[in-house]
C-alpha cells in the first residue's frame, strides 16, 4: 500500500462540517443513534474509491477518472468532495500500477489530504477488496486504523454531498449495510435467447443502485473474504455481497439526482457545466476607495437581479491585507475589481499577485473582471481603451496560472437613467464572463 503525502501546498476544500471537532460530534451522534453509552469510543469512518477502470464506455484512451474537466482530473473533484467531510478519517484510492505515479502527482498538485493508495485489481470487486485490505489491521503492511464504518464510492461521481454520505453511514451503523438508490429512468427488459422480448420489469417496483454505499467494516470485509472467484470476477453490486455472504440486508436510502456517474464522453461536458454553475454562485466585488464602494454597491445590486441565484459580497482592499486575505480564503472564484474615475490599478495589481499565489486557481479557473467606471462625456471610451491595452498583456500572463482576466468600461454618468442602463449592460457582460468561464474570453476589453 502506498501512502499519499500529508503535507500539502493548498486546501482543496473547506470542511463543510465546520470546525475540526465536527468529526467527533458526528461520531458521537452515530453512537447516540445506535444506543451507545457516553464515553464510548467514537465511530471511525473511512472511504474506499475503486479507480482502476479503463473507461471503455467513454470511448477515449485516457481512463475516465483521469479525464480533465476544466483542466483538472475528474477524480480530483471526487476526492475534494470527500475531503470536505471532516468525519471521514481516511480515503483509500485503488489505482492500477501503471497509473500509481499519475495519482501521486494529482495528490501533490492539488493538495489532497488523508489519501492513501492501494493497488487496483483486475475487476471492480477485486479493487474494492484491495482497498479494504489497506484498512484491515490483519494485513502485515497495514498503516491505517481499521474503521468501524466504511464508505464505498465511485471515483467518477464527483457531486456527492455530505448529506447523503451521512444518511448512508447512519443507516449502515444501524443495519450493517446501506446504499443510495434512485428511481429508474428507463424500463428494464429481459430479452430471450432469440433476441425477442421475454419480459419487462415493473419500473415502479424497482430502483437503480447508486453510490455511495456504506457498511460496517467487519461485515463487508468478511463478505469479500468469503466471496467466490466468480463473484469477484463478474459481480458489480457490493450490497449483494453483504446479503449473500453475511446475510446482511442493506437499508436503501433515496439519493439526490446529483449522484449520477460520469460514464460517457458527453457526461464530461455535463460535469463541466455543473461545476461552472456551482462555482459561479459566489461573486466578490473588490473596492478600494469610497467612490469605488458606492459604484460597487450599485453594481452589486444590479448583479443580484441579473444572477438571482448568486451570493454577491463586497470587500475593501486595505493596506494591512487582512480583507484581501479573507476574500481569497472564502472559496470564491469570481472577482469584480472596481476603479472609479482613475487609472490607478496599483491595488488591483496587488490583488492579482495575491490571487496567483493563493490556492484558488489550482482548483478552478478564477474569473477577474477589472471594471473601470468613468463619465464618457468627459473621456471618450475609445481613448480610455487605448490606455488600458496593458490589460491584454497581463491577461496572457495570468491565464497561464488559470486566472481569466478581462476589462470592462462602464459609463459612470451623472444622468441617473444612463447610469442605470450602463450598469445593467455591465452586469449582463459580467454574468456572461462568470458563467462561461472561458479562456477564449480572457483579455477582452469590453464597453457597457
Amino acid at each position: 500500500m502506498e501512502l499519499g503525502p500529508h503535507s500539502r501546498p493548498a486546501e482543496p476544500g473547506r470542511c463543510v462540517s465546520g470546525s475540526p471537532s465536527a468529526g467527533s460530534v458526528f461520531a458521537a451522534s452515530l453512537l447516540s443513534a445506535a444506543g451507545a453509552t457516553p464515553g464510548s469510543r467514537p465511530a471511525a469512518v473511512a472511504a474506499v474509491l475503486p479507480a482502476g477502470g479503463c473507461g471503455e464506455r467513454m470511448g477515449v484512451r485516457t481512463p475516465k477518472q483521469f479525464c480533465r474537466v476544466l483542466e483538472r482530473p475528474l477524480i480530483s473533484y471526487t476526492l475534494q468532495a470527500l475531503e470536505r467531510v471532516c468525519w471521514i478519517k481516511d480515503i483509500v484510492v485503488a489505482v492500477t500500477g501503471e497509473n500509481m505515479e499519475a495519482m501521486r502527482n494529482i495528490i501533490q498538485r492539488y493538495g489532497h489530504k488523508r489519501i492513501s493508495l492501494a493497488e487496483a485489481g483486475a475487476t471492480r470487486h477485486r479493487s474494492i477488496f484491495n482497498g479494504l485490505k489497506a484498512l484491515a489491521e490483519d494485513q502485515p503492511d497495514c498503516k491505517l486504523t481499521k474503521p468501524e464504518v466504511v464508505i464505498i464510492h465511485d471515483a467518477v461521481r464527483p457531486f456527492v454531498e455530505e448529506d447523503i454520505l451521512l444518511r448512508v453511514v447512519m443507516a449502515a451503523k444501524e443495519h450493517g449495510a446501506a446504499g443510495a438508490i434512485r428511481p429508474l429512468v428507463s424500463t428494464v427488459i429481459s430479452p430471450a435467447a432469440d433476441g425477442c422480448l421475454d419480459h419487462a420489469l415493473d419500473r415502479a417496483k424497482h430502483r437503480a443502485s447508486e453510490m455511495p454505499q456504506a457498511f460496517l467494516f467487519d461485515v463487508i470485509y468478511e463478505a469479500y473474504q468469503q466471496c467466490s472467484d466468480y463473484d469477484l470476477e463478474f459481480g458489480t453490486e457490493c450490497l449483494q455481497l453483504a446479503l449473500k455472504y453475511c446475510h446482511t440486508k442493506a437499508k436503501l436510502v433515496e439519493g439526490p439526482p446529483e449522484l449520477w456517474k460520469v460514464t460517457y464522453k458527453q457526461d464530461l461536458y455535463a460535469a463541466e457545466s455543473l461545476i461552472k454553475e456551482k462555482i459561479s454562485q459566489d461573486i466578490c466585488v473588490v473596492v478600494n476607495t469610497k467612490d469605488e464602494e458606492s459604484a460597487g454597491h450599485l453594481l452589486k445590486e444590479v448583479l443580484k437581479n441579473e444572477l438571482n441565484c448568486a451570493t454577491i459580497t463586497s470587500t475593501a482592499l486595505d493596506h494591512s491585507g487582512g480583507d484581501l486575505q479573507n476574500s481569497l480564503t472564502d472559496q470564491c472564484y469570481s472577482f469584480i475589481c472596481m476603479t472609479v474615475l482613475s487609472s490607478d490599478f496599483q491595488e488591483t495589481q496587488k490583488f492579482l499577485t495575491a490571487l496567483e499565489e493563493s490556492s484558488l486557481p489550482l482548483l478552478y479557473p478564477v474569473v477577474v473582471v477589472l471594471v473601470h467606471c468613468l463619465d464618457f462625456t468627459l473621456v471618450p471610451p475609445t481613448q480610455k481603451l487605448e490606455s488600458l491595452m496593458w490589460i491584454r498583456d497581463l491577461a496572457k500572463e495570468v491565464k497561464k496560472r488559470n486566472v481569466l482576466l478581462s476589462g470592462l468600461l462602464i459609463n459612470y454618468s451623472q444622468d441617473e437613467q444612463k447610469l442605470q442602463e450602463s450598469l445593467w449592460q455591465g452586469a449582463s457582460i459580467i454574468a456572461a464572463l462568470v458563467k462561461e468561464r472561458s479562456p477564449a474570453l480572457a483579455g477582452q476589453l469590453l464597453v457597457a
